[in-house]
């Protein structure tokens, strides 16, 4: 028998498109954007770049559409205003800029079951106030809104006083809970802007947490980001497209802590304000290492967790998510991060789409699907199997979580 290359062989058996498919994967292009039309001659052309690759998979699964919750849900985590004007990432003044009117977020909330949103970033003084006026005072039950620290009075000597007193003022004002952003940690510094980072826990916001406590307002916590944003952005990390496309995100550089040391200056803030309820977004910023996060849980009773913007995690390790939803079902609120014309960010984009991919994750026990509405993933190369948990869970995770700690009515 005369000898057969490899190229020969596979066309001869009819697999020259899965041969190409092999080859463009290894660095070769074609300069058509379908595989069937691919020929040899053409995949001997320039390596194709990372950003251009999008395999399509050749598995054959079950694909349910969930077009909408099977109960109502309440958003626990949405950003519908922003600070209008943020120095190295701090906010420093109470005028905000709203990303999507009331209007325009509704129709999408009826289609999908959404009973309320909760805007997270609802700013502080006059911002807050008009946040307010424009969702929660026009639509009640709808959107509820939360307060941010006021970082522009940091300077002031007698801040941390006026800090808890702006708490009093914003729950006077209509304000649902407290939202920190991952300023705290990262981004505020000793001369505010500028100097050395302030620690997560600080004394200075002591009084800040206990009057959220008195006033039994949640406090919504996001510090830290990432696990791979703390490691060098190199071949070996998972997250490298992204890192590479957002180099600013990454803290493997001089001057910032470690992921750890940031969780552990959190866990020293829930341990010290044992009456003020914690949601750690975010799967407690922790979503790679659930292990970590279920200590945490066991250890501090004031904390919780949402699932905003971790369905990249969650989704590809199903059964230990699974598990995880089972033991901490009375401690888990939805949650999307969504943000209304946050097309740069898939992930978290307030539409039709994003929801119906949570809802997917939650409700089917689907395989190998996206994380979201983008035909690149973006928060690492790789798909999400579903978590099918019963109703039960469900129902809690969905709304009565939430409503309990907004103390709002349950749908």
């Amino acid at each position: 028998m005369s000898r057969i290359s490899r190229r020969s062989l596979l066309a001869t058996t009819g697999m020259g498109i899965l041969s190409g498919g092999l080859r463009r994967v290894l660095g070769a292009e074609s300069t058509s954007d379908s595989p069937a039309d691919k020929t040899p001659a053409e995949s001997h052309k320039e390596p194709l770049d990372l950003a251009k690759y999008q395999p399509v998979s050749m598995l054959h699964l079950k694909e349910t559409h969930v077009p909408r919750a099977r109960y109502p849900v309440i958003d626990f985590h949405t950003h519908l205003t922003f600070s209008a004007h943020v120095v190295n990432g701090v906010s420093l003044g109470a005028e905000r800029r709203i990303t999507g009117q009331p209007e325009e977020l509704l129709p999408i909330m009826e289609r999908r079951n959404i009973l309320a949103l909760t805007n997270l970033t609802g700013g502080f003084a006059a911002g807050l106030q008009g946040t307010v006026a424009q969702y929660d005072k026009r639509f009640p039950t709808r959107f509820y809104t939360f307060t941010e620290p006021s970082y522009n009075l940091f300077q002031q000597s007698k801040y941390p006083q006026l800090q808890a007193d702006a708490i009093l003022a914003a729950h006077q004002s209509g304000a649902r809970g407290l939202k920190i952003l991952k300023t705290l940690g990262l981004s505020l510094r000793e001369q505010t802007t500028t100097g050395n980072l302030v620690k997560v826990d600080d004394p200075r916001f002591d009084p800040m947490w206990e009057a959220c406590a008195g006033l039994r307002m949640p406090v919504a916590i996001h510090v830290s980001d990432p696990l791979a944003f703390f490691t060098s952005t190199d071949r070996f990390n998972e997250r490298y497209e992204e890192l590479n496309n957002h180099p600013d995100w990454s803290y493997f550089r001089p001057g910032f802590p470690s992921n750890a040391e940031i969780l552990e200056a959190r866990n020293r803030v829930f341990a010290r304000h044992p009456k003020t309820n914690f949601v750690a977004l975010h799967v407690g910023n922790f979503a790679e290492n659930l292990e970590n996060v279920s200590q945490n849980l066991d250890r501090f009773p004031n904390m919780y967790v949402d699932i905003a913007a971790r369905l990249n995690e969650l989704g590809r390790q199903p059964r230990a998510a699974g598990k995880f939803f089972d033991k901490y079902q009375d401690r888990i609120v939805f949650g999307t991060d969504a943000t209304p014309h946050g097309d740069k960010f898939p992930q978290q984009v307030f539409n039709d789409s994003l929801y119906e991919i949570y809802f997917r994750f939650l409700e089917t026990d689907d395989e190998y699907f996206d994380y979201a509405p983008a035909p690149i993933p973006p928060q690492g190369r790789w798909k999400i199997s579903g978590i099918d948990l019963p109703d039960g869970i469900l129902h809690k995770v969905y709304n009565q979580n939430a409503a309990r700690l907004l103390h709002v009515a349950a749908g």
